[in-house]
């Protein structure tokens, strides 16, 4: 269960999902150099719009894709703050892929799979790129790129997973369902 988990804070501590049970949770990993960073944008304004009725956002910075997040995490979240005046809880840079994989992202990944980029315009783009590093990268579970999203329900079912292509309207959209 979603709740067992713990993630590294960059103050050295652990941030107990334990302690969101009862709100709906966006969980993004995330990167400050990349074409989708401007989602942080959208995604703050969702948070501020929809936290008093109980959603909480998680950022995990990651450098895992192209390289794109290539700072400390005090950098990380002085770019985020100062460049999207971002207020959600942002934990300590970590992989989301591979041996070092946070635990966290073991679940999420067995709970819902990767199911495609859509329409997207980077769709095609991410396709080749990713079909060059592995021609069966698509029948794996694995996070694909950065700001791949986890929706969360209030009961602490991995309900959604939305790929750095869907458009933050349809992630709004379902956000608003839980809530």
């Amino acid at each position: 269960m979603i709740y067992d988990y713990t993630l590294p804070k960059t103050n050295g501590e652990e941030l107990k999902l334990a302690d969101f049970k009862g709100k709906v949770l966006l969980i993004v990993n995330t990167a400050t150099g990349c074409g989708f960073t401007p989602q942080y944008e959208a995604i703050e304004n969702i948070y501020e719009k929809y936290h008093d009725r109980g959603l909480e956002i998680i950022d995990i910075p990651c450098n895992q894709f192209g390289h794109q997040t290539p700072g400390s995490d005090a950098e990380v979240k002085e770019f985020c703050q100062l460049h999207y005046n971002t207020k959600f809880e942002q934990m300590k840079k970590s992989d989301v892929n591979g041996a070092n994989e946070l635990p966290l992202y073991t679940y999420l990944k067995s709970q819902k799979g990767f199911a495609g980029f859509g329409n997207h315009k980077l769709a095609s783009i991410l396709d080749e790129m990713l079909t060059k590093a592995d021609p069966n990268w698509k029948e794996n579970p694995d996070i694909k790129w950065n700001f791949t999203k986890f929706l969360i329900s209030r009961s602490g079912e991995v309900v959604a997973r939305f790929e750095p292509t869907i458009s933050m309207d349809d992630v709004e959209n379902k956000i608003t369902e839980l809530l």
